[in-house]
């Protein structure tokens, strides 16, 4: 709550991130991590259309993160679909570098893909101190 009132009243709105600036620290959370927290167990690996790699659970907080999304309640519809619109621009410009990367690199490229999001996952739903993984039995 802090970091949005310090964003809406000395950022402009929330146009200028002053908060982190202050010192105020930023949590990127979602629903699928809370899932894990509560102990959901992730599921198969999916690949959605237009959305990308998920797990059962991930999909399954993708759709409550999309209900309690304040920008899909945005009105007049012209004006959501925009901003709906620009939000998937901007991630997919994030994430054209990261596609060459994966061409260069990977040998099979589903593998390297399933292997990243799942690491990517479990490390944010750690917080990135993820604890070891057991070792398999020999």
């Amino acid at each position: 709550m802090g970091r949005v009132a310090f964003n809406t009243v000395f950022g402009l709105l929330g146009i200028n991130d002053v908060a982190s600036e202050m010192g105020l620290e930023k949590h990127n959370e979602d629903f699928g991590q809370t899932f894990a927290v509560w102990g959901v167990d992730s599921g198969p690996y999916l690949v959605l259309p237009f959305f990308g790699p998920y797990t059962l659970r991930d999909s399954a907080g993708l759709v409550l993160d999309w209900e309690t999304d304040p920008v899909v309640r945005a009105r007049p519809i012209a004006l959501r679909n925009s901003l709906i619109a620009t939000r998937f621009v901007s991630k997919r410009t994030d994430l054209l570098d990261a596609s060459r990367v994966i061409d260069a690199a990977a040998l099979d490229r589903y593998v390297f893909l399933r292997d990243a999001y799942l690491q990517r996952r479990r490390s944010l739903i750690y917080d990135g101190n993820p604890p070891r993984e057991p070792r398999p039995a020999e």
